[in-house]
């Protein structure tokens, strides 16, 4: 679970080897890759070890943060292994209403595009050419599309969105960082920052994995802002 929801090598080693020890096992080993986990249990000369594929399920702190709380709870004491069965059963990632979510990156974005100076006229393309993209990125996640697919498709939507509404005589004066503002949130932070605690930890192969798929993310963005540059005759990015 902590895996699937973008929990670090190092926590998920970490918190596997403290509920074991906390149930009452002698040891607990693991290997983590990018795509499968491996658990060794430990108990009276015995071992038992399993192979987990890694589904990625997106990215859920509330996942993480539920499961440290079982994890701590049993570690006073206060949950047998039937207790902490059935809590982790009953886990459900949190997920905001959908157009909550694109309100919020909307605004994001046009408030990154103000900060950087834009006008106000640049800031409300960014806004909007942002909503769409964040709202066909969601649709894209719903119909279990690709991710390198999704993130190209969204980067040609908020790319050609903002270049076309700079055509508009209405922002003919906007600054054109609306179009780089635009596109924000298809920067892979989070996969980037896992992947480079992962190579200090001593989990080289997962940051590096991790650090690859991001780097795929990027570059597949890269090719849906070039596309709809090179399709609407865009001249300037920046």
């Amino acid at each position: 679970m902590l895996l699937q929801h973008g929990a670090e090598s190092m926590l998920v080693e970490q918190l596997s080897t403290r509920l074991g020890l906390a149930l009452g096992v002698d040891s607990v080993e693991s290997s983590i890759s990018a795509n499968a986990i491996v658990l060794t249990t430990l108990k009276n000369g015995y071992c038992v070890t399993s192979t987990r594929k890694n589904i990625d399920r997106g990215i859920n702190m509330h996942v993480v943060t539920e499961v440290q709380h079982i994890v701590i709870l049993a570690e006073h004491h206060l949950l047998d292994p039937a207790d902490v069965k059935k809590r982790l059963s009953h886990i459900k990632p949190l997920r905001y209403p959908r157009w909550l979510v694109v309100l919020m990156v909307a605004l994001s974005c046009g408030c990154f595009c103000k900060l950087n100076g834009g006008g106000w006229d640049a800031s409300l393309v960014a806004f909007l050419a942002s909503g769409v993209a964040m709202y066909i990125r969601q649709l894209l996640t719903s119909h279990q599309m690709n991710p390198l697919i999704n993130f190209c498709v969204t980067a040609f939507v908020a790319t050609s969105v903002s270049g076309l509404l700079l055509r508009l005589p209405i922002f003919s004066h906007a600054s054109q960082i609306a179009m780089a503002a635009s596109i924000l949130l298809l920067v892979p932070g989070f996969p980037l920052i896992n992947a480079v605690a992962d190579m200090f930890k001593g989990h080289v192969n997962t940051g590096l994995a991790r650090w690859a798929m991001a780097s795929l993310l990027t570059l597949a963005t890269c090719i849906g802002v070039i596309t709809a540059l090179s399709l609407w005759g865009i001249q300037s990015w920046a």
